[in-house]
């Protein structure tokens, strides 16, 4: 194909990818369940946190981290006591336990009371064209306070050469300017255009077999060279282009 031909056939599988239907299969439904800009930015940033494995599986376990939090994420990360953190002695999602939520609703409110939230935290060190700087930045500051060494493993840092995956989708949730309904886009500090395509095996593959990837590796330094291809086709939306990975990886088997 030519550049023109990839970029005419990759906008057709936004197109037909990018719709309402997509959010039933999707942890993107999580923060959709609710309508406070805090709520959502804080569903959508612990339902990404755990969006590794089966979907099915990761739909109902976060699902079950918003019912331990009596379906009031803000409310309860601001005022819950220590009994209330007793409630999530059940929770596991692979290695992400107990020991780990309960450090993240401290660190989250570490986060409001202290950085303004979420969405100063992640506008104050954006990069015209790439976010992976305010990624680590914000990294640095969810874990200034104590916390066990395990938990690290949680947020990726995309300045040792990770792909951060999970984070680049909950940014592409807040910031993309969707006018179809899926991603949220309510966070405004944030240019769309400094957003990455979540890079994960799906849409790896798809990426190397339509001539987008050469690197083996779905590391950082792929997703920098996904992101200068990916902002040849579309410099505005780049990360637009997940729902035409995604989708032909996941749905096609392309």
């Amino acid at each position: 194909m030519t550049k023109s031909e990839l970029k005419d056939f990759l906008d057709e599988k936004v197109i037909q990818y990018n719709t309402l239907d997509f959010i039933e299969s999707d942890p993107v439904q999580i923060p959709h369940l609710f309508t406070q800009k805090e709520d959502i930015e804080i569903a959508g940033f612990l339902s990404a946190t755990i969006a590794w494995g089966n979907r099915t599986m990761i739909i109902k376990n976060s699902h079950r981290m918003m019912e331990l939090m009596g379906n009031t994420p803000y409310d309860f990360i601001m005022s819950h006591t220590d009994t209330d953190l007793e409630r999530l002695e059940s929770f596991v999602h692979r290695t992400f336990n107990s020991l780990d939520f309960t450090f993240f609703i401290q660190s989250l409110q570490n986060i409001y009371k202290n950085h303004n939230g979420l969405e100063a935290v992640f506008a104050q060190n954006q990069e015209p064209h790439s976010m992976q700087k305010s990624i680590s930045k914000f990294k640095k500051t969810f874990f200034e306070i104590p916390h066990l060494p395990r938990t690290q493993k949680h947020i990726s840092d995309p300045l040792n050469n990770s792909a951060a995956k999970r984070i680049n989708m909950y940014l592409r949730w807040m910031c993309r300017q969707d006018n179809k309904g899926v991603d949220l886009g309510i966070w405004k500090s944030i240019s769309p255009a400094a957003l990455s395509c979540p890079l994960d095996v799906h849409s790896g593959n798809v990426a190397r077999k339509l001539g987008l990837l050469t690197r083996k590796q779905n590391d950082g330094k792929a997703l920098s060279e996904l992101d200068l291809k990916l902002r040849e086709l579309d410099p505005i939306d780049p990360s637009k282009y997940d729902f035409a990975l995604f989708g032909l990886g996941v749905f096609e088997g392309f």
